[in-house]
């Protein structure tokens, strides 16, 4: 319930920091972010109770977050338009990579060490400190940025082509065909990460192996699912890249099960499931700049990454009630890649929104798909 509620918070505060960020720029969101997640964990070096800690980590911690998370993503997708892929994939990807370190040196040195109230405090500070570095750092482009030697696509293109209203992007259908394939594909593989960890352990794996698997293996196909997938849809396309992976992820839940107590199969299929979530995480980002424009950046990817809120409640609890109803794991192994086959229906529906030059000058409320 307290990652629920942090879930929860985290998806809907993104809407209102992406506003914000979108209006007054990066540094009072990310301002706001870093202290928000630095007072939530300072503070749950206090908990007494239960209620308490959904407070501090769920509501504040969610909201220091979202502020968070939804700075960098705008700011990078203007500096590099001719790479954004890879940009926000490496944005996006640092937020990854920061549980695969601060959870590992929590859990294995800094609780045996110092104690569970103290490590609270210790993170804080380190996570104060990082986050005031960064958004000081942080800021837009001037105006009519761009980078040496790009020459902007065509006006008949799409990419980039006019921003789009939070409205005018609610009034497209593509948005939610990418909304659903987003929430389901998320689920799916938030279904399966879930599992893992009391499935491997069904199986025999060992200790060692179980923490190979987790903090090595599955970090590693989650990063590079954000930022190697991001750098893929600058040449591939974004709605390629996702048609891709969530088709990948198809094969490799079932194949994940199949693989049993063999270590290096259950390794490989780990690392294609991690990709194919991470994937999801970055390149829905930079869609949401490439079709709708930049200026509202924020805000619209805010609507659009509600999909994964909805994802991080659903997905683990489907797992759940699959086990407890069926006790094994092959039926949410499998129902993982039936969701993951109806995102791919979706992404295959979706497509980029065409806008011409006259849609762009003369017709500011087109919202043509």
């Amino acid at each position: 319930m307290v990652f629920t509620i942090a879930v929860i918070v985290f998806a809907l505060s993104f809407v209102l920091a992406g506003r914000i960020q979108d209006k007054f720029g990066p540094l009072p969101c990310s301002l706001a972010g870093g202290i928000l997640v630095s007072l939530g964990f300072y503070l749950c070096s206090y908990t007494t109770s239960l209620n308490y800690l959904y407070v501090c980590f769920g509501v504040i911690g969610g909201l220091g977050n979202g502020f968070g998370y939804a700075a960098p993503i705008p700011v990078m997708a203007k500096w590099f338009p001719d790479k954004r892929g890879l940009a926000v994939g490496l944005a996006v990807g640092g937020y990854g990579a920061g549980s695969a370190i601060f959870g590992p040196l929590a859990q294995l040195k800094l609780i045996p060490s110092y104690g569970l109230p103290a490590t609270f405090r210790i993170l804080a500070v380190i996570f104060l400190v990082m986050t005031m570095v960064g958004a000081v750092l942080l800021r837009n482009p001037p105006a009519g940025y761009r980078p040496n030697g790009w020459t902007p696509p065509d006006a008949n293109r799409a990419i980039s082509a006019r921003d789009f209203t939070p409205g005018e992007m609610l009034q497209t259908g593509t948005f939610y065909l990418m909304w659903v394939g987003y929430a389901l594909g998320c689920s799916a593989g938030l279904m399966v990460v879930s599992q893992l960890v009391p499935f491997a352990k069904s199986v025999g794996i060992a200790a060692a192996a179980l923490s190979t698997m987790t903090l090595v293996v599955g970090a590693l196909g989650n990063a590079s699912g954000r930022i190697l997938s991001g750098w893929m849809s600058d040449r591939l396309g974004r709605i390629n890249v996702l048609r891709m992976m969530i088709g990948i992820s198809v094969v490799a839940m079932p194949a994940l099960y199949l693989a049993g107590s063999n270590v290096a199969l259950l390794y490989a299929a780990v690392f294609v499931v991690y990709w194919c979530y991470g994937t999801q995480l970055s390149v829905n980002g930079v869609a949401a700049s490439d079709f709708w424009g930049t200026k509202n950046a924020g805000v619209n990817y805010g609507f659009l990454f509600t999909a994964w809120g909805v994802a991080g409640i659903i997905g683990p609890r489907i797992g759940g009630v699959l086990y407890d109803r069926y006790h094994n794991y092959q039926a949410a192994f499998y129902t993982g890649a039936v969701l993951a086959g109806v995102a791919l229906l979706c992404e295959l529906g979706a497509r980029r929104p065409v806008v011409t030059a006259a849609d762009r000058i003369d017709a500011p409320t087109h919202s043509a798909i």
